[in-house]
């Protein structure tokens, strides 16, 4: 039986039938992907159920991904998207539930996680009461360089608003010990998403928002890697930020 595709199908509460409707095959062989160990599906449906549940293709069959392991510096990249919003939201909901130790989210405004990821504040505060440390960088929504930004976006939902609401978002839930914000600038062109040893990277592009940014998921395979590096500019930025909430700095 394939454990790990059981267990990814019972987090994304997904049906055999469901499962079956997403990827255009009869139920019976989403039965059988399930009792029959070994069996590996077509490439097409292995990558349309990893969208479907949000878990990746090595761990649900990684006999498949055996003969195309990456070994060279590139073997961090776990996916790449040319839009954010190709992403999907399930993706980034079971990094979320899997991180145990750390969950950093080092948007300009990190706005569209509260309309993406239902009860997403309850996440956090299970998560930062579990012992995760959360944490958020965020654009000063008075800064200069906010303004700038928002002459370049041109859109209705402003830079500053879109901050603001975030802000709103994590007063309700800063009572929770673990759970931190800091203003920073230096991520105003390059988000970077942290949950334990995988990360969300999307370089922002000139005259483009958030959604519009190629994305890469990567996970950490060694030292002073892509993640490594990612990692350590958002520390940096941390380091050097200021804190969101008056006489609250828990370094």
């Amino acid at each position: 039986m394939n454990e790990a595709l059981r267990r990814a199908m019972l987090q994304a509460h997904m049906t055999d039938r469901k499962l079956a409707e997403r990827c255009g095959v009869d139920i019976k062989t989403v039965g059988r992907w399930i009792t029959e160990t070994g069996r590996v599906p077509r490439a097409r449906h292995r990558w349309a159920v990893c969208e479907a549940l949000g878990e990746d293709e090595a761990v649900l069959w990684p006999a498949a991904v055996k003969k195309a392991i990456k070994v060279g510096p590139d073997r961090e990249v776990v996916s790449v998207y040319p839009y954010r919003s190709g992403c999907p939201a399930s993706l980034w909901r079971s990094l979320i539930t899997k991180a145990e130790r750390e969950l950093t989210f080092a948007g300009y405004t990190n706005y569209f996680l509260w309309l993406e990821q239902a009860r997403f504040g309850t996440a956090l505060r299970r998560k930062a009461a579990q012992g995760c440390r959360v944490r958020f960088l965020l654009g000063d929504p008075d800064s200069d360089l906010t303004r700038s930004r928002e002459q370049d976006e041109d859109v209705a939902l402003t830079l500053s608003t879109r901050i603001r609401v975030t802000l709103a978002e994590l007063e309700k839930i800063r009572s929770q010990p673990g759970i931190d914000a800091r203003y920073s600038e230096g991520h105003a062109y390059l988000s970077v998403f942290r949950f334990d040893d995988d990360m969300i990277v999307t370089p922002l592009l000139t005259h483009s928002v958030g959604h519009d940014a190629p994305t890469l998921h990567l996970r950490r395979y060694q030292d002073d890697g892509m993640f490594d590096r990612f990692a350590s500019h958002i520390e940096e930025l941390w380091r050097r930020g200021s804190p969101v909430w008056e006489g609250e700095d828990d370094g």
